[in-house]
């Protein structure tokens, strides 16, 4: 009995400094090296001054800014609260926004048609990335706010799209961040929106 208890006390320690502490270093170590963007959270810095995350939304509100999908995160897009409203498709809380974002959308747009993600949130609420179908959605303001062309944009949303993964996996994505960053330094505005 002795003997099973030692050898028991003997392997809990070695497999928590293996597992605990050996283990975690080295894959950490291997990212840092591999992968040092990724590992630390795909940032972005401009002028030695974060910008914020590539892959996790920001709050755009300004006219002249692509908006992200909604957010059910916290106070909107909070990390530490991250997740969806969980609410069913009958529920009247979801069906009364939808109802105010479908309005707010056809009054911004009138007669076009509207992308399902400029209307629903995403299930984690820190969704970096819109549809390019939702960027075309919202070219109309941005291109009337910033007083550029259609197409000048339509060419900035083209190369901020990315495809499907693999050509295989997702569909074409348009990252926010990224667009309205080199939206503010190829077409700046003369009086700035908020942000």
């Amino acid at each position: 009995m002795k003997r099973n208890f030692v050898t028991a006390i003997l392997m809990t320690v070695v497999t928590t400094i293996l597992l605990g502490v050996i283990y975690p270093l080295v894959v950490t170590a291997l990212a840092q090296v591999m992968f040092p963007a990724k590992a630390n959270g795909q940032l972005l810095i401009r002028d030695g001054k974060l910008i914020g995350s590539r892959i996790i939304a920001q709050p755009f509100t300004g006219v002249g800014y692509f908006h992200p999908r909604g957010s059910a995160a916290g106070n909107g897009y909070d990390a530490v609260n991250s997740g969806g409203t969980n609410y069913g498709p009958t529920n009247q809380k979801l069906l009364d926004r939808v109802k105010q974002d479908v309005a707010a959308a056809q009054s911004e747009n009138p007669g076009a048609p509207i992308p399902v993600d400029y209307i629903t949130t995403s299930a984690s609420g820190l969704d970096p990335d819109i549809t390019p179908a939702n960027a075309a959605f919202q070219s109309p303001r941005i291109a009337r706010e910033r007083g550029i062309s259609a197409e000048q944009l339509r060419t900035l949303i083209e190369k901020h799209t990315d495809g499907r993964q693999f050509y295989l996996l997702g569909e074409a994505r348009v990252n926010v961040l990224e667009l309205n960053l080199e939206l503010d330094s190829s077409y700046p505005m003369q009086k700035r929106a908020s942000r």
